[in-house]
């Protein structure tokens, strides 16, 4: 790149970017796209907590990018890059996201400039209350408006420090739980929320890969068994991803990308094994087995046949992005590529399934756990036994006629068992899951498949989920 070419455009710039390359292939009435484009509102909190013998001041923000519906929706991140523009870009991406997956919410986002690893536990907990608590008394946490849940840097601990704070100001919501997602089961959450992003991931690989016509676009062939996979980032995300397309689809990770470098091996990696060793030595560095690369980010541009950014925003960018060789590349972190690093790998004919599409696991799970949440009551709970005895009623019927002398047959080992088995609610929600995330690629890769004028999936996932957004707020007379 020479020394005077433009700089690159900024994440929320990207946004922008992509959101305008696909209202110019919609026919909207004049106004509407600006007023689904901008972020309606965004509250900027400032606030003291007594820590250490002084008092610290901290900087959060809660934006609003779109009411159409309400609830709005959308997680808090905890980093010291935190600020109003990321946290714009990243509520209108939700938005879209919701919109995709036809849950119904409205886009929201927030953010502490806050290094999470900096303070104790109990610290924490006093600066997460504080913060919780200048959101609700605005109605900013609030079942029926606004519906956080956790993303960079926070997770179920601090979702319950939030519930908790909720319960503790409007002490007679008898539906103060359903205020925030991501819970710890044992406080109103749902089995599967921690695992959702990354299982979305392996759904999205799983369904393109059920198209022919859009594996031979992405240069590939065959089906995910044995496909060799780079992730970046072995976060929640990253991991789950990595150890469901490993252990249940036969995929080969052949190299992780962390803080401390890359660790790679072409026979693939035990995810499982990385994981515990990440945790115990805080980096991948001496990981028996593998080779370890000290410049992480050059693994980017290794082969391999699918890449998966799974952790930060812009890691491939108009620099690197002509090295990239992956054939086809899953964003499960939110804006991985920049709009110029889109354009060098649309040209070189890479395939990208888009964020807005790969990682819409997390949200499509918080809202069942937002109806869980509503109802009251745990999915299953009314229908699994029910399910069981109707299924047994079967299998004796099969069992008097295997034993009967006239018939020459048997059941098949161990059908019974999995027949008779009623869903829990970790499979119900795996289900639920698994059919959004289908329903969703379809809708995106039908138009992108379909429109000669729609380049990429990208553009598809932007101009079906504008289109839903325009739908509501149409009907809703605007």
């Amino acid at each position: 790149m020479s020394a005077h070419a433009s700089p690159e455009p900024s994440f929320r710039d990207s946004v922008d970017i992509m959101f305008n390359r696909a209202v110019a292939l919609l026919d909207l009435p004049p106004g509407l796209a600006e007023k689904i484009r901008v972020c309606n509102a965004t509250y900027t909190v400032r606030f003291g907590v007594r820590l250490r013998g002084e008092i610290k001041t901290f900087t959060g923000y809660r934006a609003v990018h779109s009411e159409h519906m309400e609830p709005v929706k959308g997680g808090i991140r905890y980093a010291l890059g935190v600020n109003q523009d990321e946290v714009e870009a990243l509520a209108a991406l939700m938005t879209y996201k919701c919109a995709l997956v036809d849950a119904p919410y409205g886009g929201s986002k927030g953010g502490l400039r806050i290094d999470p690893l900096a303070y104790e536990e109990h610290e924490l907990e006093q600066i997460t209350r504080r913060f919780a608590y200048e959101l609700i008394k605005r109605d900013l946490i609030h079942p029926s408006q606004n519906v956080p849940a956790p993303d960079m840097g926070t997770g179920e601990r601090e979702m319950a420090w939030i519930a908790d704070q909720y319960q503790r100001m409007n002490t007679t919501d008898i539906n103060a739980r359903a205020c925030v997602t991501g819970k710890p089961v044992n406080s109103g959450g749902i089995e599967g929320r921690t695992e959702a992003t990354g299982r979305g991931v392996q759904y999205a690989l799983q369904e393109f890969f059920r198209h022919p016509e859009d594996i031979a676009a992405a240069g590939l062939s065959g089906t995910l068994d044995s496909k060799a996979i780079i992730i970046q980032g072995l976060g929640n995300v990253g991991y789950h991803a990595a150890k469901f397309l490993s252990e249940e689809d036969g995929a080969r990770i052949t190299a992780v990308i962390e803080r401390d470098g890359a660790v790679s091996n072409p026979v693939g990696l035990d995810i499982e094994a990385l994981k515990t060793w990440i945790a115990e030595t805080g980096g991948v560095k001496d990981f028996p087995g593998a080779l370890y690369t000290p410049d992480g980010p050059s693994i980017l541009e290794a082969a391999c046949d699918i890449l998966i950014p799974a952790a930060l925003e812009g890691v491939i960018h108009r620099d690197n992005a002509g090295r990239v060789q992956a054939r086809l590349i899953v964003e499960a972190a939110n804006g991985p590529v920049t709009s110029g690093g889109d354009v060098i790998l649309r040209d070189k004919g890479v395939v990208i399934i888009p964020d807005m599409y790969a990682n819409a696991g997390g949200v499509t799970v918080s809202y069942f756990e937002w109806v869980k949440n509503l109802s009251h009551i745990r999915f299953g709970r009314m229908e699994r036994r029910r399910e069981e005895s109707r299924n047994q009623l079967i299998v004796d019927e099969l069992e008097r006629l295997s034993l009967s002398r006239n018939v020459n047959w048997q059941l098949t080992p161990n059908f019974k068992e999995k027949y008779l088995k009623g869903a829990s609610e970790l499979e119900l929600v795996r289900s639920g899951l698994d059919d959004t995330m289908r329903g969703a690629y379809n809708d995106m890769a039908e138009v992108w498949r379909s429109r000669s004028d729609v380049p990429d999936m990208r553009t598809a996932a932007y101009l079906v989920s504008i289109d839903k957004v325009a739908g509501a707020y149409k009907a809703k007379g605007l």
